[in-house]
C-alpha cells in the first residue's frame, strides 16, 4: 500500500505539539527529539471498530506506530507479557509469582539477548529500536499511564518473546511445582504437586485451533479461502493492520507486545496457525554422580561435569519495596534440570530457544506472497509449537507442521524421559522439510487442522501416519476433527459466508459418541431401580436430541453438565488407562457413573434455576465487566448470550466457559477470540468478529461493541483498502497528537 493512498486519508496540519507533561523516565535525556521526529512518519487511522490502520514509509515505522497503538489499547497486557517472557512478574505480583519467573529465566538471559541484540540482522535490530522507541514514547506521552514494572523498554527486550505462542514452550512443559520441590522447599512443593495433580483432572476447555484452507476448485468464484480461527483466552491479541512504503502491509492479530501479525493476511497471502501435536519439547533423565565435591553426570562413558550457576529473582513485598531470592541452578548439554525422578535421575529439558531466528521468521512472513516465499521463510526452522495452515492468490493451500523438528532414534519413546547417558537418544540436527508430514494443494480441494494430527487433514490426500516417526504426532485426533470432515468433505461452492456457516456448524461430535452408551445403561436398570423414575425425562430427551447446539436447547445445557460430571468421575481412570477423556468416557465408563452423572446435572440445573429445563443460552454467557487480566463474573451484571460450547465436546465454533464459585451461570473467558475468513481473490475480501471489542478500557466504546455480533456469529467487513475506510474513519493522526 504506497504513502499517497493511505495520506489521502490524512488530516491535513496534525502536528505534535503540547503533549509532553514532563519527559519520564521512559524518553532518556537527548531522545525526545527524535521519537518526535519518528513518530511524525507515523500515520494511524482508527477506523469505526476501533482497529487501527497503521503506515509508515519503512518497515520500522510501522512497528513504532503499531506497538504504540497496541500501548493505546491496553498498555497493561503488553507489559504483563514482557513480565512473563522477561521473568519479572514477582516484581509486580510478589512471591507467588518467583518461580514462574524462575522457569522463565532458566531461559532468558538479558547478557544473553543483549549479545544476541548486537549480533542481530541490521534490518531487525531496526526492527526492535522501532518497537522499544514506539513503546517509550507512548509511555512518555501518556503519563497518567503507571507502568507495573517497565518504565523504559530497551530494544533486546522484544527478543525475550518472538515465537507467538500464547504460553509457550516453557509454559507447557515445565510443572512449576515439580521446579519447586528441586529447587525449594520439598514439602510446600509436595502440596503443590497434589494440588496440579488434582487440577489436572478437572474438566478444561482445550487449548488451540481451527484453520481450514480451501482451494479454487471448490469455491463459488475460483479463489482460495482462509479460516483463521485460534482459539485462545480473550483478548489476548489485537487486531490490526500495519503497511509501509517498503511493502509491508499485513492485517490480523498480533499478540500484545509482539510487532508482527501473528495470525492474518496480506495482499497475496495469509497464515493460520493451530497448536501442533507434534513432539518438538523433550525431556532426558541424567545419571547424576557426585566424585570430590563436584557434581557429574553420566554421557556414554564419560562424566561430564552439571553446569552450575546462580539466577537472582527479585520480587516485591508489602509496602512496595524489592527483595530477591537466589537459586543454584544446574545444566547439562540437553539444557536446564527442572525436576527430579523417584529413582533420583535429574530431568533436564531441551526445547527451541532461538529468539532472533523466530523473531525474523515471525516478521518476515508477514510479507511473503506466495507458498515459495513463505516456505523460504520457513527455513530458519524457528517454529516451534505451531502447525500452519496457508493459502494465497495463485490458488495454493498448505497445512505445514512446525520447522523447528529436531531429528530422533525412533527406537526411543520421546513422550517420556529418555536415557540422557545414552548418547543414541540425543538429537541428530533438523529434520528436513522433504522428510516432514505436510499437505500441499490436494486434490480433494480442501485442508484442515484443528491442533491435532495431520492424518486427517485432507481426507484421503492426508500424509499416512506409517510413513513417518511417532514423534510427528502425540496427541492424536480430537473430536472437532471428524466434525471439520464432515462440514467440507464433498462440499463446493464456498463462499466466505458459507466458510463462516462450516465453522459454526452446531454439531457436538462427542456427544453423538456418548448418549447411546447412556441410554444403553438406562435401559439396562431393572425396572425397579429408583433411577429409571428419576431419569427416564432427562434420557428420552437426550435420546431425541440432535446432538447441535441452540441457543434454546434445554437438551445442551442438560448434556453439558452431565458430560462435564462424567469428565470428573473418570478422568483419574483414564489417564490410568493412557487414554483420552472422551475415549474413556465412551467406551470404559460403568453404566452407574454415566447415569449417575446425569442424575448430578439435572439436579444442579433444578438447583440454580428451578428446573433442569434451561436454554442453553441462558446459563451460557458472554461478559466484560473491567480490565482485569484475570476475569470477574456476576451473576446481577448485564451478559450476552452465547449459543455455541466448548471444543470438548467437537463444536468448531468453541467457547470455552464454566461456573464460577459465585455464579450458577456458566462465563466464557477463552475460545473463538479473534476469528477472520479470507478470499484471495484480485481484491482481498476479508470478513472478522473479536471477542469483546479492540480496546482494554472500560470507557472505551470499544471495550464491549463486538459481543453481539461475537455471539451470533455475524461478522463485521474487514476494511483492508483505504477506499473501504471512507466513510468508516474515527480518527487519523500521528503518534503523540
Amino acid at each position: 500500500m504506497s504513502k499517497t493512498r493511505f495520506a489521502a486519508l490524512a488530516v491535513a496540519g496534525l502536528a505534535i505539539a503540547g503533549l509532553i507533561c514532563s519527559p519520564a523516565a521512559a524518553a532518556p535525556a537527548g531522545s525526545l527529539a527524535r521519537l518526535k521526529a519518528e513518530a511524525a512518519k507515523v500515520t494511524i487511522v482508527r477506523d469505526d471498530w476501533g482497529i487501527a490502520h497503521v503506515h509508515g514509509k519503512t518497515d520500522a515505522d510501522a512497528v513504532f506506530g503499531m506497538i504504540y497503538a497496541q500501548a493505546e489499547d491496553d498498555f497493561n497486557r503488553v507489559e504483563a507479557n514482557y513480565l512473563t517472557a522477561l521473568g519479572r512478574t514477582a516484581e509486580a505480583e510478589g512471591q507467588a509469582a518467583i518461580w514462574k519467573d524462575l522457569r522463565q529465566k532458566l531461559f532468558t538471559d538479558p547478557a544473553d539477548l543483549k549479545a544476541k541484540y548486537a549480533q542481530s540482522p541490521p534490518r531487525l535490530r531496526a526492527l526492535m529500536d522501532a518497537w522499544a522507541d514506539g513503546l517509550n514514547y507512548y509511555l512518555v506521552t501518556h503519563p497518567a499511564t503507571h507502568p507495573k514494572v517497565l518504565k523504559h523498554f530497551e530494544p533486546w527486550m522484544a527478543l525475550s518473546f518472538s515465537e507467538g505462542s500464547i504460553g509457550g514452550d516453557i509454559e507447557k512443559y515445565i510443572s512449576l511445582p515439580a521446579l519447586e520441590a528441586f529447587y525449594g522447599d520439598p514439602k510446600v512443593a509436595a502440596r503443590n504437586l497434589e494440588l496440579a495433580e488434582a487440577e489436572s483432572l478437572k474438566f478444561k476447555e482445550p487449548s488451540g485451533s481451527n484453520g481450514m484452507a480451501l482451494g479454487p476448485s471448490i469455491t463459488k468464484n475460483g479463489h482460495t479461502l482462509l479460516l483463521i480461527n485460534p482459539h485462545t483466552s480473550f483478548f489476548f491479541r489485537s487486531e490490526l493492520q500495519m503497511t509501509s512504503d517498503q511493502g509491508l502491509n499485513a492485517y490480523g492479530a498480533a499478540t500484545w507486545g509482539q510487532f508482527f501479525v501473528y495470525q492474518g493476511f496480506n495482499e497475496h497471502a495469509g497464515w493460520m496457525h493451530t497448536s501442533t501435536g507434534a513432539d518438538d519439547v523433550d525431556e532426558f533423565a541424567e545419571t547424576i554422580v557426585r566424585k570430590d565435591g563436584k557434581t557429574f553426570y553420566r554421557y556414554g562413558t564419560e562424566l561430564r561435569p552439571v553446569t552450575v550457576s546462580t539466577i537472582t529473582v527479585p520480587y516485591r513485598v508489602a509496602g512496595g519495596s524489592l527483595a530477591s531470592k537466589t537459586f543454584t541452578v544446574f545444566r547439562t548439554h540437553h539444557g536446564p534440570i527442572v525436576r527430579q525422578e523417584a529413582d533420583g535421575k535429574w530431568i533436564a529439558i531441551a526445547l527451541m530457544n532461538k529468539p532472533v531466528e523466530a523473531l525474523e521468521q515471525s516478521f518476515d512472513r508477514t510479507k511473503t506472497h506466495d507458498l515459495a516465499a513463505f516456505l523460504k521463510v520457513s527455513e530458519l526452522d524457528a517454529n516451534s509449537s505451531n502447525n500452519t495452515l496457508f493459502a494465497d492468490t495463485k490458488g495454493e493451500t498448505a497445512l505445514l507442521l512446525p520447522q523447528f523438528m529436531p531429528k530422533r532414534d525412533n527406537r526411543f519413546d520421546y513422550t517420556k524421559p529418555v536415557d540422557g547417558s545414552n548418547p543414541a537418544t540425543d538429537w541428530q540436527g533438523m529434520t528436513p522439510f522433504a522428510d516432514m508430514p505436510k499437505v500441499i494443494d490436494p486434490s480433494n480441494g480442501w485442508v484442515y487442522n484443528s491442533n491435532d494430527s495431520p492424518w486427517n487433514a485432507a481426507g484421503p490426500n492426508s500424509p499416512k501416519q506409517a510413513a513417518f516417526p511417532r514423534y510427528m504426532d502425540q496427541v492424536g485426533e480430537n473430536p472437532r476433527t471428524p466434525h471439520a470432515v464432515k462440514v467440507l468433505s464433498g462440499h463446493s461452492g464456498f463462499t466466505l459466508q458459507a466458510l463462516i456457516d462450516a465453522d459454526f456448524d452446531p454439531w457436538l461430535p462427542a456427544f453423538s459418541r456418548l448418549v447411546p452408551g447412556l441410554a444403553a445403561a438406562y435401559d439396562a436398570l431393572p425396572a425397579n431401580d429408583p433411577m429409571k423414575a428419576r431419569l427416564a425425562d432427562q434420557v428420552a430427551a437426550l435420546r431425541a436430541w440432535d446432538c447441535r447446539w441452540s441457543a434454546n436447547s434445554v437438551e445442551t445445557s442438560l448434556a453439558v453438565g452431565w458430560g462435564e460430571s462424567l469428565f470428573g468421575k473418570t478422568a483419574a481412570d483414564a489417564k490410568r488407562a493412557g487414554l483420552s477423556p472422551l475415549d474413556y468416557m465412551a467406551t470404559r465408563a460403568r453404566a452407574a457413573q454415566t447415569l449417575d452423572a446425569l442424575a448430578e446435572s439435572s439436579d444442579r440445573l433444578t438447583q440454580d434455576f428451578g428446573t433442569w429445563r434451561v436454554p442453553w443460552a441462558q446459563i451460557n454467557r458472554f461478559q466484560r465487566i473491567n480490565d482485569d487480566i484475570v476475569q470477574h463474573f456476576d451473576d446481577a451484571a448485564p451478559s450476552t448470550p452465547v449459543p455455541f460450547a466448548s471444543a470438548q465436546w467437537g463444536s468448531l465454533a468453541s467457547f470455552g466457559a464454566k461456573r464460577y464459585p459465585d455464579t450458577k451461570k456458566y462465563y466464557g473467558s477463552s475460545g473463538n477470540s479473534f476469528v477472520a475468513v479470507v478470499e484471495f481473490g484480485d481484491r482481498i475480501h476479508a470478513r472478522a468478529i473479536t471477542a469483546g471489542g479492540e480496546s482494554g478500557d472500560p470507557k472505551s466504546r470499544h471495550f464491549d461493541d463486538e459481543a453481539l455480533r461475537y455471539a451470533s456469529g455475524d461478522f463485521r467487513e474487514v476494511y483492508f483498502y483505504p477506499d473501504q475506510l471512507v466513510g468508516h474513519t474515527e480518527r487519523t493522526y500521528h503518534p503523540g497528537s
